[in-house]
């Protein structure tokens, strides 16, 4: 890499931090003469919520463990709270001061203990007076809807849950600073934005400094500074704004009949296009957004192509380009391809005569208990053959059990299911010939190498001997998985690993895929790699997929949603008939910039904004009528003392519909 190209946003970390909370100058860390880390600068100032944004194995967490005095590093100077951290004994010194959750579910915690037992239990071993324990108890389990689960037991509860008990943990002491590693990887939108909401609300109140990491791209905007790291060293730093200026374009979402050959048209001309549902989005660098407009048009000409709406880059699409623009590869296996294209030329993984039936799956009224508890609930819908169906819901909702149950790991207690034209009751043996399935957790053997678990698979699955060879080279292109055949799975990114576990799914053919959370923990290159390949094979080969998921922007590349609530499903249809239900419904989004967000999220909410939200240094409202609701937003700052920056009407993301959809309905169910 030249690092003379490397471009930061200000200077450590955005701009120098006068008093700052964490000061990392030139910090280095090798793990058995492998870098890890190689010469990060960073300034975190107090009060602010700071984010560390990259691809896995690239630094991020060995920094923040670091930071939180729990790794060592090799060289280079950190400062935290104001103190020099060179020693161990230096290190014990400023725990006091800090609150840090690993990655991972729950890992901070005791399974067997209850939720009140673990908070107790950490409070007793941060020293909290007896006297405060209780106070500050109740405030947080109130704060993160946790109340009602006292009694229960951490093992049992769901992911969201299990991470708002995490942070509960870490804040009982009242540290000054808080290290979050990925602390909503898992966890639906739902828990996602309470989480967000606990965090902005112990900024306003507590005053508390926050450096966390995330894989969720959607959620750095709501930082007020980021750096973006790649293999070891931060290749940008600054406010999502200055960010998203390093790469000045627009994107150009567009509809076209003809999807698949339009975006292969696309993709000579433009790196970064994508497919979300029936839609296409290019990114459109140095351009207007009338000029993207017609710039991808005239790539489209003759295709009857209709640009539906354009706008600015996201910051995912401003990391993809900054390692495109520094020459670097996106991660281990990815040929130096930053924008996340699939491997072209694989051979279809279908038969022509195997893709002939109309419809793939059929749930008819599917239900199961588990003892009195109904956890889905009289579930139906189909699934067409070539299609990409997604199934939403909170943590909890039976998402994982319908597809246990259509894949024959778990019978239903009551309807029908068919897939591949089979009852799944009936011929559950003939399905699984069909069927190629992905579990939430990595199921393949680490200590095996790429080709050693896809030729075990081949076997597993029956395939001849030159069959089994022919397709374990197919897998290899198809996953981008050249040239790490003889590398143990468990050695590989996450990313990769997923890939990996794709492939294997894929090994015998199958017309169908289950994919359960297949990029929980994937590093935005990661994903849209993982996406491009399932769009080639629903659109291309006809393989119909039907995949469970978190990242709310990944339920936009899905041809059909269902959100499931309680078991049940309550919403069936497209991503962007879902968004213009409820624009009609709750009208559209408003995003508030100002001098001064913390204040003005407080104003805001006094002056009756609903569901305000804090996102970086902007206010984010839903308005039924944005002009009023602009004016009244303005006259609310105005009197508060508040200068607004700019105020502009945001497009509806399927996490706005998601987040809506589920609140209103807990509310109708405390009614």
């Amino acid at each position: 890499m030249d690092e003379s190209a490397v471009v930061t946003a200000g200077g450590a970390g955005g701009r120098p931090a006068p008093g700052a909370v964490v000061r990392i100058r030139g910090i280095l860390k090798s793990y058995k003469g492998q870098a890890a880390v190689r010469g990060v600068d960073l300034d975190v100032a107090p009060g602010e919520i700071y984010g560390l944004i990259g691809p896995d194995g690239a630094g991020k967490s060995s920094v923040m463990k670091a930071v939180a005095g729990v790794l060592a590093h090799d060289a280079g100077t950190l400062e935290v709270l104001g103190k020099v951290v060179d020693s161990e004994g230096s290190a014990e010194r400023i725990k006091v001061d800090i609150g840090f959750m690993p990655q991972g579910l729950g890992q901070n915690l005791y399974p067997e203990l209850s939720v009140e037992e673990n908070i107790d239990f950490f409070a007793r071993s941060r020293l909290v007076p007896r006297e405060q324990i209780r106070e500050r108890k109740d405030r947080l389990l109130a704060m993160t809807r946790l109340a009602a689960f006292r009694d229960r037991p951490m093992k049992n509860l769901s992911g969201g849950m299990k991470q708002k008990l995490g942070l509960v943990c870490t804040l009982i002491h009242e540290p000054r600073l808080v290290i979050l590693d990925e602390p909503t990887t898992g966890v639906d939108p739902v828990s996602r934005r309470d989480f967000w909401s606990l965090l902005t609300q112990l900024l306003r109140e507590r005053g508390i400094t926050a450096l966390i990491s995330t894989a969720y791209m959607d959620e750095a905007s709501r930082f007020h500074r980021l750096s973006l790291f790649f293999g070891g060293k931060v290749i940008a730093s600054g406010t999502p704004d200055e960010l998203t200026a390093l790469a000045p374009g627009a994107v150009v979402t567009l509809r076209c009949g003809a999807q698949a050959m339009a975006m292969e048209r696309l993709r000579e001309h433009f790196p970064q296009v994508e497919a979300r549902g029936e839609l296409l989005r290019v990114f459109v660098r140095n351009a207007t957004d009338e000029e993207a407009a017609q710039r991808a048009l005239e790539v489209l000409n003759g295709m009857d192509a209709t640009v539906l709406y354009t706008g600015v880059a996201e910051l995912e699409d401003v990391f993809i380009a900054r390692l495109s623009d520094l020459g670097l590869a996106a991660e281990e296996g990815a040929g130096g391809e930053a924008e996340g294209a699939a491997k072209p030329g694989a051979a279809p993984i279908l038969n022509a005569r195997e893709a002939n039936e109309d419809v793939a799956i059929e749930a008819k009224g599917l239900v199961r208990t588990f003892g009195e508890f109904r956890a889905v609930d009289d579930v139906s819908f189909r699934v067409p053959q070539g299609e990409i169906f997604g199934l939403l819901g909170a943590n909890g909702a039976g998402k994982t059990t319908v597809i246990k149950m259509l894949v024959g790991l778990l019978p239903p207690t009551g309807g029908r299911g068919m897939v591949a034209g089979r009852d799944m009751r009936r011929a559950p043996r003939e399905i699984k010939e069909h069927i190629g399935y992905m579990s939430q957790v990595f199921s393949l053997y680490g200590d095996l190498t790429v080709t050693e678990n896809i030729r075990l698979y081949a076997g597993i699955y029956g395939l001849g001997k030159n069959e089994s060879r022919e397709r374990v080279q197919w897998v290899l292109h198809m996953a981008d998985l050249e040239g790490m055949e003889r590398k143990p799975a468990s050695s590989l990114p996450v990313g990769v690993r997923q890939r990996l576990a794709l492939g294997c799914a894929l090994v015998h053919r199958p017309r169908i895929l289950f994919l359960d959370e297949p990029t929980s923990g994937v590093d935005p290159v990661g994903r849209r790699r993982f996406w491009d390949i399932l769009f080639q094979l629903s659109k291309r080969d006809k393989v119909a997929i039907l995949i469970t998921t978190h990242y709310m922007s990944e339920a936009e590349h899905c041809d059909h949603l269902a959100l499931m609530y309680a078991g049940r499903i309550v919403a069936d249809s497209t991503p962007e008939r879902m968004k213009r239900e409820l624009e009609e419904e709750a009208g559209r989004l408003l995003e508030i910039h100002t001098d001064n967000p913390l204040s003005a999220l407080s104003l805001l909410e006094g002056a009756g904004f609903e569901g305000a939200a804090l996102h970086g240094n902007n206010v984010h409202v839903l308005a039924r009528d944005l002009e009023e609701a602009e004016r009244r937003a303005r006259q609310s700052l105005s009197s508060g003392g508040v200068r607004v920056l700019s105020v502009s009407g945001q497009p509806l993301g399927m996490e706005d519909v998601f987040v809506y959809r589920v609140l209103a309905l807990e509310k109708e169910e405390k009614r």
